[in-house]
């Protein structure tokens, strides 16, 4: 059985590191883009789409809701979970994400428990992944 894929868009590589563990440590694949113009770019030649992605909204060359608002454009990527994860914790910010159609927001600092079982919720909409491949948190 396949383990579901994340991909891991931050410019703060301490972030990546930190999501990326995690994720590997609860059953994930994890691939990691540095900004918005690197995610859509191993998107546009990914040969297996991730079942989720997260997301930082401040970032340099693309922000996140731009990131979000072009994935959400593409018919081959339209349907991957989204989770926006970033210090921007203001409502407008929250109601910024989810106008471009993130799933979900987690704001940092963040428990990693807790955005594992983010995405995975966001997963489950999506019917994407193999639940039954995740470790339990």
């Amino acid at each position: 059985m396949a383990m579901p894929r994340v991909l891991v868009v931050d410019d703060t590589a301490s972030i990546r590191f930190l999501i990326r563990t995690n994720m590997e440590l609860a059953g994930f694949e994890v691939d990691e883009a540095v900004d918005g113009v690197d995610c859509l770019d191993i998107l546009s030649k990914a040969l297996v789409m991730p079942d989720a992605i997260t997301v930082d909204v401040m970032m340099p060359r693309m922000d996140g809701v731009s990131t979000v608002t072009a994935i959400r454009a593409n018919p081959r990527t339209r349907n991957i979970a989204i989770v926006m994860v970033s210090t921007q914790g203001h409502p407008a910010d929250i109601q910024r994400g989810l106008r471009a159609g993130v799933d979900a927001y987690v704001t940092k600092p963040f428990d990693p428990d807790f955005l594992i079982l983010t995405v995975l919720d966001v997963m489950s909409r999506y019917g994407s992944g193999d639940e039954s491949s995740i470790k339990s948190t």
